[in-house]
């Protein structure tokens, strides 16, 4: 949220009935659900995972953006833009690193409620972090068994209601006209117990055109009808009704003046808005050591934003012939409102055989969005940044259908996971707008794909785990990715998916009582990647390229030291590259060119201290990273590398305690 070169002045207003709670020390082995589905040790699970829990995740932070709790991951890449019209990008060990906004190639899932949509595209700004319990993010070829897009899984877990009821209140301000203030309860009456939170951001953003106002409203209900059953109720809300965006910089105007903005921003007042509302229910029941989970969720996002679209590449003159690419335009402002649901559901069954445990989970994911999509021209006479005429009105759907069966066995030294994985995505487009120069662009285009995982461990001791795993990746285009990649930016039905093979082998470890390592190497080949055809005018078309390479290492090294110290370093080092020549409009792209947005390292260290008796904390932190390219050929002016360091402290204090 702020910039972390500015001190966050933190002021925590706590009612009565609060008290001071104590800090966990750091936790080495932490249970952990992403991956297998149930309840796993992180230490004994054969894949590269990690665990932000709730002392890090609210640790002297703003709770705006999840790039707070996920800075400390290796293998995870996050840009804050500072753009709140854009969202966070995310990257697992590069898939996701070409989204010019919100998150893609990447699985994100709240409460067991994706925010990811079935074509891939996701957005974790609706994450709500003030009632958050963890975050659990698992990269590597155990994600394929999360189904299309899943380069990497980000699954955050907010907490239960439970004790007396209870009251909080936060506020938080910074640099740049930032703050944040937030009101919670929760507790438990009558066998049920509730979360209810509510919040309001604002900032005037850092540089010029970026200020925002957001509201996030969340509740969640949870009770058990017998001993071997829960309910769960979950509704959120998240608002943000103008959001201004200043666009990018090119890089000789950044460097004149980094909190400029375009000056077309300004001529069309570039923004956007979004209204979503969200809820679901959840169902769990145990039949001994088998498990039942069905939950059912829907969601209503309505989105408006106003593009820099020239008017010259909209304007239909009378003497414009039928074929002008003019006549294709869908002006500049996307207009759309938008309805997903899905149901799941899955089984687990545990028995024992062999001398281990066999653990075996079949389930089904179905998910289905519906797009109310209309385009208008961004201009009405010589007025710029003002609904004009409509351009474009269609109806969108897209639909997905998974199947899965997970299987593994744990026996004393040795442990093996198998899963597959059948997905089916459905694209289909029905077009109301027709008119002279824009034809019916209707159409529908399906994508299966099976992906298969397999995983072997091996306990060489009580602390020390060998793992290798294998699998086989499916990454759809998204409707973003789809609507201007055809001829004259028409939707195209003919991109492929990408798919993808990769391999890891890993060793986790536990160093002396209060210390442990983690170690992943790894190797991912990608045919008939997406990557960037051209971009211009605020709109960016797509085609599939080649053959991509992407190898590399991750490390995290945890230690809880004595007196109070704790300290964590993460380091991630990838050699992302074409492994065969395309060409873009750019030209020729040449095989070896390094992938735009993937940073070949990047190292995180940070030492915290906390005092029990005081309540005072204190952590600094350091984050280095390498260059970036910005587009395929590697020619133009790369984002350069560079090195930052943040202090945080504060104080905790207990005031009293009543009983209600």
């Amino acid at each position: 949220m702020f910039p972390r070169r500015h001190l966050v002045l933190a002021l925590a207003s706590a009612f009565p009935v609060l008290a001071l709670a104590d800090t966990p020390a750091v936790s080495l082995d932490t249970v952990v659900v992403t991956g297998s589905r149930i309840e796993h040790n992180s230490f004994d699970l054969p894949a590269a995972i990690d665990f932000v829990g709730a002392e890090r995740i609210g640790a002297d932070q703003a709770r705006v953006n999840a790039s707070e709790a996920l800075v400390a991951i290796p293998g995870i890449t996050v840009q804050n833009r500072q753009n709140y019209a854009q969202d966070l990008q995310i990257s697992s060990r590069g898939f996701g690193a070409r989204s010019a906004f919100g998150v893609r190639g990447m699985r994100l899932v709240a409460d067991g409620i994706p925010a990811s949509m079935p074509d891939g595209q996701g957005q974790a700004a609706s994450f709500n972090l003030d009632r958050a319990d963890r975050i659990e993010v698992m990269r590597g070829p155990l994600s394929s068994v999360y189904g299309n897009h899943a380069g990497g899984v980000i699954q955050l877990f907010t907490k239960d209601g439970k004790g007396a009821p209870s009251i909080e209140g936060n506020f938080s301000a910074g640099s740049y006209g930032s703050w944040k203030t937030d009101l919670a309860s929760q507790g438990e009456i009558g066998g049920v117990g509730y979360v209810i939170d509510a919040s309001r951001f604002h900032t005037d953003g850092y540089r010029e055109h970026s200020s925002v106002t957001r509201d996030q409203t969340y509740a969640k209900l949870n009770f058990s009808p017998d001993s071997d059953s829960k309910i769960t109720v979950l509704a959120n809300g998240f608002s943000q009704p103008k959001a201004q965006d200043p666009l990018g910089l090119k890089w000789d105007a950044y460097k004149s003046n980094p909190r400029g903005v375009d000056p077309v921003a300004l001529q069309y007042d570039t923004r956007k808005s979004i209204e979503q509302m969200q809820g679901g229910v959840s169902y769990e029941r145990r039949f001994g050591q088998d498990s039942l989970l069905l939950s059912v969720y829907a969601v209503q996002r309505s989105v408006t934003q106003y593009q820099s679209i020239p008017k010259s590449t909209q304007l239909i003159t009378s003497t414009a012939p039928a074929t002008s690419a003019n006549r294709k335009s869908s002006g500049g402002v996307i207009d759309f409102d938008r309805d997903y649901s899905g149901f799941n559901g899955r089984y687990t069954l545990k028995r024992d055989l062999a001398g281990g445990v066999l653990t075996t989970t079949f389930g089904f994911d179905y998910e289905r969005s519906t797009d109310d999509r209309r385009g208008y021209e961004n201009y009405v006479g010589n007025t710029l940044g003002v609904k004009g005429n409509l351009r474009r009105n269609e109806e969108d759907r897209v639909s997905s259908f998974d199947q899965y069966l997970q299987t593994e066995w744990q026996g004393e030294r040795w442990g093996a996971s198998l899963g597959v994985r059948h997905s089916k995505v459905a694209f289909e487009v029905d077009d109301h707008y027709i008119a002279v120069g824009n034809g019916n662009d209707s159409g529908s285009v399906d994508y299966s794909h099976t992906t298969p995982v397999l995983a072997l461990m091996y306990k060489a001791s009580p602390v020390l785990n060998f793992y290798v795993s294998a699998a086989s990746g499916f990454e759809t285009p998204t409707l973003n990715e789809l609507f201007y990649s055809g001829p004259n930016n028409s939707f195209s039905y003919g991109l492929q998916p990408s798919t993808s093979k990769h391999l890891e082998a890993g060793a986790k470890a536990f160093i002396g009582d209060s210390s442990r390592l983690d170690v992943a190497i790894f190797q991912v080949r990608s045919e008939n990647e997406l990557v960037v055809a051209s971009s211009s005018g605020g709109r960016s078309s797509f085609v599939n390229a080649g053959q991509t390479l992407r190898r590399g290492i991750e490390l995290a090294f945890d230690t809880s030291w004595q007196g109070g110290f704790t300290s964590r370093l993460a380091y991630t080092g990838l050699n992302a590259v074409y492994d065969s020549s395309f060409t873009s409009s750019a030209g020729v792209i040449e095989s070896g060119n390094r992938l735009p947005g993937i940073p070949r390292s990047t190292l995180f260290g940070e030492v915290a201290w906390r005092h029990q008796a005081s309540g005072f904390h204190t952590a600094l932190e350091a984050i280095a990273r390498d260059k970036v390219y910005v587009e395929d050929r590697n020619t133009q002016q790369a984002a350069p590398a560079y090195a930052i360091a943040n202090l945080r402290f504060g104080l905790e204090r207990q005031y009293g305690v009543c009983s209600v």
